[in-house]
């Protein structure tokens, strides 16, 4: 395993948060966690042209290797893109209200190669679809953790691919991931 500096230990102690880069084939994604938790999952927009896209994470830039739960978080989401793994088993720390924590949970329960919509996502945490179907969608571009807390399989009620902060052709390349290894047959949206 690979030391950190001391440098990077004093600032991993003061911040508490490190981070890392994977590449992936939708692009960089930066993976955050802190005190033994993931925090944050994140990737920029798909337009973003910076050239240091993640120079704002959370934490200190490191090695996978260099904290255990970090190690962990990098290889499962290199799994998830490898077709290897369905559900994601990590420690998570999300960061929001209540109602946020509410919706972010109903989200982990929708099963891998599906997608529901706002409305259908508000019923099945026992609020009226006609009132929160909004707020529900806010919560969800409110996610921190995405791709572990699968916001990307939620869809606008009439089949459209909306309200993905990474762009929809990450939300569509995600969907059409999870949909090519899926046994179900048809479409997901």
């Amino acid at each position: 395993m690979t030391t950190l500096s001391a440098q990077h230990q004093t600032e991993h102690q003061s911040s508490g948060r490190l981070h890392t880069v994977l590449t992936t084939p939708i692009g960089p994604v930066a993976v955050a966690v802190a005190d033994g938790a993931v925090t944050h999952v994140r990737m920029t927009r798909s337009d973003d042209a910076s050239p240091d896209p993640f120079g704002d994470a959370p934490g200190t830039r490191v090695l996978p290797d260099d904290d255990p739960v970090l190690a962990e978080a990098a290889r499962q989401p290199t799994a998830y893109f490898a077709g290897t793994l369905r559900a994601f088993d990590l420690p998570l720390r999300p960061s929001g209200s209540a109602f946020q924590l509410l919706v972010w949970a109903g989200l982990r329960r929708i099963p891998y190669g599906t997608t529901t919509t706002y409305g259908a996502l508000a019923a099945d945490l026992g609020l009226d679809p006609r009132t929160s179907s909004r707020a529900v969608g806010a919560a969800n571009g409110a996610n921190r953790i995405a791709i572990v807390v699968p916001c990307h399989r939620v869809i606008g009620a009439d089949g459209t691919l909306t309200g993905f902060a990474a762009g929809v052709d990450r939300k569509r390349s995600l969907l059409d991931l999870e949909q090519g290894d899926s046994t179900r047959t048809g479409r997901l949206f």
